[in-house]
């Protein structure tokens, strides 16, 4: 039995859930999100509350149970809270700044490596080295995050590139004579 799927999806007051037939929408003050359930799982809604069951007792329906049941829960957050990811960026000169729709990141290149900003995504930059990313998708924060992060990613010796906020380098010793 999966500990996490058997967690009931608590909907606050300001959600709309839509189940119809594998596809679940959830509308709130951040947008609208949409989720199709794998067939071997099934939803049901139960007042301000969505439970997730396997529709039979096969390893693949077990295996999705507490999957979907995240996947939903994710949905529910995205659109009343919305996620953030915090990015940080360390080196001499290496800045970014938004110019329009796109982020501008100078990141030790000849060039500026311009960012463009998808749609239901929002970049703020608070300083010249640090970066906001937020949405109501979980995965496209996430997604958007590492692609940014990819264009300088930290490197052990100095520790210089773009990092998570809550990531640790290890770091290493250099050459010794």
């Amino acid at each position: 039995m999966s500990r996490v799927g058997q967690a009931p999806v608590t909907v606050p007051g300001n959600v709309k859930i839509e189940i119809a037939g594998r596809r679940i929408k959830a509308k709130g003050k951040l947008g609208e999100l949409a989720f199709d359930m794998h067939p071997d799982v099934e939803a049901a809604r139960d007042g301000d509350v969505v439970r997730i069951r396997p529709r039979n007792n096969s390893k693949r329906a077990r295996q999705l149970w507490g999957t979907t049941r995240n996947q939903v829960a994710n949905l529910v957050a995205g659109v009343s809270q919305g996620f953030t990811r915090r990015l940080d960026i360390t080196g001499v000169g290496y800045r970014a700044a938004m110019q329009g729709k796109n982020l501008n990141l100078q990141l030790g290149y000849s060039h500026d490596v311009p960012y463009p900003v998808p749609e239901g995504i929002t970049i703020v930059c608070e300083t010249p080295t640090a970066i906001v990313i937020s949405g109501a998708d979980k995965q496209r924060v996430g997604q958007v995050a590492a692609e940014i992060r990819s264009y300088r990613p930290p490197e052990p010796y100095k520790g210089k590139g773009i990092r998570y906020s809550d990531e640790v380098i290890l770091r290493k010793e250099g050459k010794k004579k």
